[in-house]
């Protein structure tokens, strides 16, 4: 497995065609863009809508991924959120070569301890150890996250818990007392990311926006790891018109448009239940896409 600290993390979109087919082409196309810029690991989850993925696809969709995928580059699909169908995948995912799967966070009937036994029973069926998404306080909590580590099911953590002000962060705090921040990935995008690196030293993050300009994520990576804050607060400063337009409207619907705008792929309409953006919300989107790559 490459280590999350020698790689951004990109976060694409999964481009579909008119019938909502997962579409070879254009996603062998975005990821070779994506790896061209110097990422070597590909997450998919969220922005690509895996939580809507069709159980009879499924498998379908891996294969797609692995056979696309460019040389030398790690990746990472995802399961879930339900139990059911995590159990299930878990089958299907142990057939493929990737080095982890992440677990969707489910939202609505769960508590921390019944997610603690799920994401457990989810690893010991894979048989790997597995990427914890952290994105909401009563999900899992630090220790019951920490147990999970200390028994060898962890891969890493993938922590997207949005705050008002990032140093404010109590939940982060307690995990980091329990857990290496060397296990724990910053996750979402550029923004918040010199305070994760450089105050709480986690290892690395990922990238949503990256996957337009990946060598620009990339360089944002390497002035962290050199402590070159300004240069990494002027990159950062690069990713924010399109970061505030995700954060405004939605941001997978942002992204998975942005990247069918800027002509890298065409990434095809949103599975249901998702929609498309209207045409103001789409200009917007395009000039600040077009931005990024300028």
């Amino acid at each position: 497995m490459i280590p999350v600290n020698s790689s951004v993390i990109a976060v694409p979109p999964l481009a579909r065609d008119a019938s909502l087919r997962a579409t070879a082409e254009p996603n062998r196309r975005l990821m070779h863009h994506i790896a061209s810029g110097g990422i070597r690991i590909f997450l998919y989850g969220g922005n690509a809508v895996f939580y809507h993925l069709r159980p009879s696809e499924f498998a379908s969709v891996l294969s797609l991924l692995a056979e696309n995928a460019p040389p030398d580059c790690d990746i990472i699909p995802s399961a879930g959120p339900s139990y059911g169908v995590s159990m299930d995948q878990a089958a299907i995912l142990r057939d493929f070569p990737f080095p982890t799967a992440m677990v969707l966070p489910h939202q609505g009937l769960n508590t921390p301890d019944g997610v603690a036994t799920g994401i457990r029973h989810f690893a010991e069926a894979y048989g790997k150890p597995v990427v914890v998404y952290l994105k909401s306080d009563n999900y899992l909590t630090p220790e019951l996250t920490a147990s999970l580590v200390a028994d060898g099911l962890v891969s890493w953590i993938k922590y997207a818990i949005v705050r008002p002000d990032e140093s404010k962060d109590d939940f982060l705090s307690s995990l980091l007392n329990v857990v290496d921040p060397s296990l724990v990935v910053s996750g979402m995008g550029e923004q918040p990311v010199i305070h994760h690196l450089r105050d709480r030293h986690l290892a690395g993050f990922t990238t949503g926006c990256g996957c337009l300009n990946p060598a620009l994520s990339t360089a944002m990576l390497h002035a962290c790891q050199s402590a070159d804050w300004s240069a990494a607060e002027s990159i950062r400063a690069r990713f924010q018109p399109l970061e505030d337009l995700r954060n405004a409207i939605n941001p997978v619907r942002v992204l998975h448009e942005a990247v069918s705008l800027a002509a890298l792929a065409d990434t095809g309409p949103l599975p249901p239940l998702l929609s498309g953006l209207n045409e103001s919300q789409r200009q917007s989107v395009a000039a600040a896409a077009q931005a990024l790559l300028a």
